[in-house]
Parts: structure tokens; C-alpha cells; sequence
């Protein structure tokens, strides 16, 4: 369901945040913005709603990469009953961790490309979420060369880079049951 009213969607994100934040004890302070200015890495995402978090815990929903930060993030997107395809309409950010993975992401897809370039080989990564796999796909959308894939099926889906003329090897055929 889109985000019809932005307003009363952030204060439904504000109302659950303060719940988890009195109930998990943690020492934590967010701010929300509605349709926050775009900055220098959100050239191809526009967050109607962003979450910018602070305190003394914050290194807690940064632990395991994000995976705190990004578990009240999808929470939200629940509460809101957004479908899969509207998971950019909110954003949810501490200490600058969004921009830090992008660029993280974009040097290893040029990373990737390069030994790529230079192998002939293809290079798989190792599972990431859509929102993850979406900037990697294009951070290499330029590479005339290149081409890349999501493969892989749920919490396992990975990106695969390839050179652009890389014909994959034909699958063995499956024989039929007697």
C-alpha cells in the first residue's frame, strides 16, 4: 500500500519506535523526516520517510552489519503494510552507516568488475538483501562490458557479475523418473 499520508505514516513509525526503545531499555534518540533533501548518495533512492538514530547504544544497531538497524526498518515497513516493491519509501540510518555501505558496495562492484575484466571468470558475492543488491546492479549499469544477475533464492539471493559475452555452461539435463 503506498504511502498515502506521509505525516501520519512517520508518527505511526514514531509511536512504534518509542514502544521498542522504553520497553528494550535502550538509550537511543531518532529524528524523522518527511521527504528528507536528497544527499550525495541517495542519487537513485528518495526515502519519503527517513530515521536518523543517536545515543549511546547506536553501536548496537550497527553490530553484524546493520542487522538491528535494518530489523526496525523492515518492522516499520510492516506496520505500514508496504509491499516488497515500496521498501525505499523508508529509510532508517545511524552514524552515517547508509552512505558508508554504499560506498563500501560500489568499490567492491568495480572490484568485482575489474577482476572480472581481467579473469574472464564471473564473480559471485555472497548474499545481500534487494536494497543491497539493487546498488550493486547499479553501481555496474554503465559497464558496457559487464552484465549482472540476482541469483540464488530467499536470504541466499546473491549478485553475479559477467562478462558481457560470457555464455554460462548448459546445465546437466535431468533425467526423467522410470
Amino acid at each position: 500500500m503506498p504511502i498515502t499520508d506521509k505525516v501520519a505514516a512517520a508518527k505511526q513509525i514514531g509511536e512504534f519506535l518509542q514502544a521498542v526503545i522504553t520497553n528494550g531499555a535502550f538509550k537511543l534518540k531518532y529524528r524523522i523526516s518527511v521527504d528528507p533533501p536528497i544527499a550525495q548518495h541517495r542519487d537513485w533512492e528518495h526515502p519519503e520517510i527517513l530515521v536518523e538514530f543517536a545515543g549511546p547504544d547506536s553501536a548496537l544497531l550497527l553490530e553484524r552489519g546493520g542487522e538491528l538497524l535494518r530489523a526496525f526498518e523492515l518492522l516499520a515497513s510492516e506496520i505500514l503494510h508496504l509491499q516488497g516493491n515500496e521498501h525505499e519509501k523508508i529509510w532508517f540510518d545511524c552514524k552515517n552507516f547508509r552512505a558508508l555501505r554504499i560506498d563500501e558496495l560500489q568499490l567492491a562492484a568495480r572490484t568485482a568488475a575489474d577482476r572480472v575484466r581481467r579473469t574472464g571468470e564471473p564473480y559471485r558475492f555472497g548474499p545481500m538483501s534487494s536494497r543491497e543488491r539493487r546498488i550493486v546492479h547499479l553501481a555496474l549499469r554503465e559497464e558496457k562490458d559487464l552484465r549482472t544477475e540476482s541469483d540464488g533464492e530467499g536470504g541466499r539471493r546473491s549478485v553475479v557479475v559477467y562478462p558481457g559475452t560470457y555464455k554460462r555452461p548448459p546445465r546437466p539435463d535431468r533425467r526423467p523418473l522410470s
